[in-house]
């Protein structure tokens, strides 16, 4: 009994057969069992190829085998399906393994081009190294430049390489502004070193000065002494930051001796300088009370004792000098004043000419009235309009100058 299917057959006697474009041959024997087991045998056989095809096809098509492992896997299909020991669509199998060559050049080609732009991405990113390296190298920032020296290095171990001489001119320039910059920084950091040891000298010469300025009592001369001492602090730079925050502590603490003692020689001046502004603002309250004059006379010799006990009451605090002269200014004005209105009312001669501008106001007077009444009994209307109006103006003045004149008592 003879099993078989479109592709092949197995004879009774276990002979196995494969029909191909070449004819029919001989791929094995089957003793085990019947022929229908040993066709099924040799078509799992063909299945186990076509699996391993369209594996190759499906890894092409995702990119997952580059085209050249492609290649060396379908010439070992191809051979294994020229030969192989299995029964199926060997020609159609050997078709699909030859379709593959094709779609290997095209994934051969857009790797080619893959490549090919990778390479320019990698050039103009190592272009854009070399150059970020170059403006770091000619910059002067210590604390970051070699972090990002260092970063820009890693990078450019991560890119592939270019042509030959390409990658070999911008690994030159890259590695020339790593040693330019390296070498800059040592010797900044020298330069600093040196800075820093001369203002640690610097630096406890002032500590040595301010201690022996510390326990004067010559309180202005001192702080304008120490003042000058933190002004050259400041200018002398700083050094290594341990020894630096040593050295100020040192510092602060001559600067705070002296100047907890100024503070308190200061406290105990302005408990003295309140007691002065308690006996001022009596004295003022004193004074005040003299206001308004009545007597000008009695007021400035009472306002002249006042002033001195003022004077001699001493300093106030500096807040409070303003406003106690303020008010002791306004009652010595107010004085003042006084004083002026009393010699003005006794001054002869200012009384002299005040009654004489009366007399002469009232002479005119009349001697206007005279040529008014004049002028009317001559019936010259106008000339008597124009006298009446002279008389009403020297009227007017006459009143101010009697007014005038009544302040001197007359």
């Amino acid at each position: 009994m003879t099993a078989q299917n479109d592709w092949g057959r197995v004879t009774a006697d276990g002979t196995a057969y494969v029909t191909t474009s070449d004819g029919e041959r001989v791929v094995g024997s089957w003793q085990a069992d019947e022929p229908e087991a040993g066709l099924a045998f040799f078509v799992r056989r063909f299945a186990d190829l076509e699996t391993q095809v369209s594996l190759l096809e499906q890894r092409l098509a995702t990119g997952a085998t580059p085209p050249d492992t492609a290649t060396a896997t379908a010439a070992k299909l191809r051979d294994a399906i020229a030969t192989a020991a299995a029964i199926g669509d060997l020609d159609g199998l050997l078709a699909r393994v030859d379709a593959l060559g094709a779609v290997i050049e095209t994934r051969r080609a857009e790797r080619r081009v893959a490549r090919a732009a990778a390479a320019a991405r990698a050039k103009e990113r190592k272009t854009d190294i070399v150059g970020e390296a170059e403006t770091v190298a000619a910059s002067d920032d210590w604390r970051n430049g070699s972090n990002r020296l260092r970063d820009l290095l890693e990078e450019w171990k991560g890119l592939p390489r270019l042509e030959r001489g390409v990658d070999d001119e911008l690994w030159h320039r890259f590695s020339a502004a790593r040693t330019g910059y390296t070498r800059r920084r040592k010797a900044h950091f020298a330069e600093v070193g040196e800075q820093r040891e001369a203002a640690k000298a610097a630096k406890q010469k002032l500590v040595a000065e301010a201690r022996e300025l510390s326990d004067s009592t010559d309180w202005g001369a001192t702080s304008a002494a120490m003042r000058e001492l933190m002004t050259r602090w400041k200018k002398a730079g700083r050094a290594a930051r341990g020894v630096d925050d040593q050295l100020w502590t040192q510092f602060r603490a001559a600067q705070d001796v002296f100047f907890s003692a100024r503070d308190a020689a200061d406290a105990e001046r302005d408990a003295e300088l309140v007691a002065n502004l308690e006996i001022k603002q009596a004295v003022i309250a004193q004074a005040e009370a003299l206001l308004p004059v009545t007597d000008a006379k009695a007021a400035r010799a009472a306002l002249r004792t006042l002033q001195d006990r003022f004077a001699a009451a001493g300093k106030v605090p500096r807040q409070a000098v303003r406003e106690v002269e303020r008010r002791m200014r306004a009652v010595e004005q107010a004085v003042e004043a006084a004083q002026d209105e009393a010699w003005r009312r006794s001054n002869p001669e200012a009384r002299a000419r005040a009654e004489s501008t009366v007399g002469q106001l009232r002479e005119s007077i009349e001697t206007l009235e005279r040529e008014r009444d004049a002028a009317r009994a001559s019936g010259k209307e106008k000339a008597a309009a124009a006298a009446e109006e002279a008389i009403a103006a020297r009227r007017s003045w006459l009143e101010q100058a009697e007014a005038t004149l009544a302040e001197f008592g007359g």
